[in-house]
């Protein structure tokens, strides 16, 4: 029998509100479908699962806020026998709670969960009063909390659109703050930047894109990131994962993009395999990733699968940019603004095209040298823009 549970989707994620269920017990799942629908503080995510099987049972139901690491379902593998019935705690539902207290139960009789017991004294909530998700279950924190929330609501009017949008952007920097300030506080941070002359790239992509129509034009960012997905390849060091101690090296390259929210915010979800993807498949990538995320439409694997990050900010006029590395991932490029600079070639002052890329890496996993010989590489894959295709 598999365990389902809640996936973390990034290291500021503590908890995700299961939304919907996109299945039902006894249907046949298959690995990397999408399952289910949870809310999180950057927005709603289609969560997939990784293994296949037939759905034996949905133990959470929709509008639970579930830590990471709950069990949400149990599915049962190919030409596994049906499991017994077991008594599994009742999944909370949203329950009336009674405006005239219902009477005491005896302490014997009234199940109610130790945590429980300790919110219901910190909210202030009486006891006698919570009812169950199910008749003769156990009161537990989410009904304590639904209790709590009932209560509040009659007290207070509804708050204007405004503040509600309000609130979700400060729990938004919450937790991007609480991710940023574990990475500064944990990761020994290293920064190294380049200047690299991208004038053949540019013109190589400017001459591309006169053969194609305006939908199918790649954007500058779009032979960079392929740049960088290869260039990963040759410094291993800079992708994949700082867990339990030790790094753990990505055979993939699954390149997080990051992108601008509406209302404010920041998500990096995964291009998987871009060391392995032709430009234009990359541009398609690229542009579903924006539409999915401004649409709040993104997959538990895009926002978990993140090998190494690549920040651009150079269409907002940035010139370097020194990013914060996201855990677990020890490294993150950033590009800025390609910009005319003046270099000395064979005698004489030219203007050239030149881009400022930059990399933060952990200490523990790489040093600068490899650092360098990553940035070097970069700049080498980018003077040869016909072998990016």
């Amino acid at each position: 029998m598999h365990e389902f549970r809640m996936p973390s989707l990034g290291a500021d994620m503590e908890a995700g509100t299961l939304v919907e269920w996109m299945i039902k017990p006894g249907d046949e799942v298959k690995r990397g479908q999408a399952v289910a629908v949870v809310e999180t503080q950057k927005g709603a995510i289609e969560v997939e699962i990784w293994e296949s099987g037939t759905v034996e049972r949905l133990v959470v139901e929709p509008g639970t806020k579930v830590p990471v690491g709950e069990l949400l379902a149990l599915l049962r593998a190919a030409g596994e026998p049906v499991a017994p019935q077991v008594e599994i705690l009742p999944p909370p539902a949203p329950a009336p709670v009674s405006k005239v207290p219902s009477p005491a139960v005896p302490e014997g009789r009234q199940r109610i969960s130790p945590s429980a017991r300790k919110l219901a004294e910190e909210l202030g909530v009486d006891i006698t009063a919570v009812q169950p998700s199910e008749a003769g279950g156990v009161i537990s924190r989410a009904d304590v909390e639904r209790a709590a929330q009932a209560a509040q609501a009659e007290k207070a009017p509804a708050p204007p659109q405004e503040a509600v949008t309000g609130d979700w952007r400060r729990q938004m920097r919450k937790a991007i703050a609480a991710a940023m300030s574990r990475s500064k506080r944990e990761i020994p941070h290293y920064y190294l930047g380049a200047d690299i002359n991208v004038t053949r790239v540019t013109n190589w992509l400017a001459e591309e894109n006169t053969k194609r129509s305006v939908a199918e034009r790649l954007l500058p960012v779009i032979p960079m990131m392929k740049a960088v997905a290869l260039a990963l390849r040759e410094a291993p060091e800079m992708n994949g994962f700082w867990v339990d101690g030790a790094f753990r090296a990505s055979e993939a390259v699954h390149l997080g993009m990051a992108i601008a929210m509406r209302g404010g915010g920041l998500v990096a979800p995964a291009i998987h395999d871009a060391d392995r993807k032709s430009l234009d498949q990359l541009m398609a990538d690229l542009r579903d990733l924006i539409t999915r995320v401004r649409g709040g439409r993104l997959r538990s694997s895009e926002m978990a699968d993140p090998t190494v990050t690549l920040t651009n900010l150079g269409e907002q006029g940035v010139e370097q940019v020194f990013g914060v590395i996201y855990p677990p991932q020890v490294a993150i490029v950033g590009l800025g603004k390609i910009t005319g600079r003046p270099r000395a070639e064979n005698g004489t002052v030219v203007v050239r095209k030149v881009i400022t890329a930059t990399l933060a890496a952990d200490h523990r996993v790489s040093d600068g040298h490899r650092g360098a010989l990553f940035l070097a590489a970069l700049g080498r894959l980018l003077q040869e823009p016909e072998k990016l295709r």
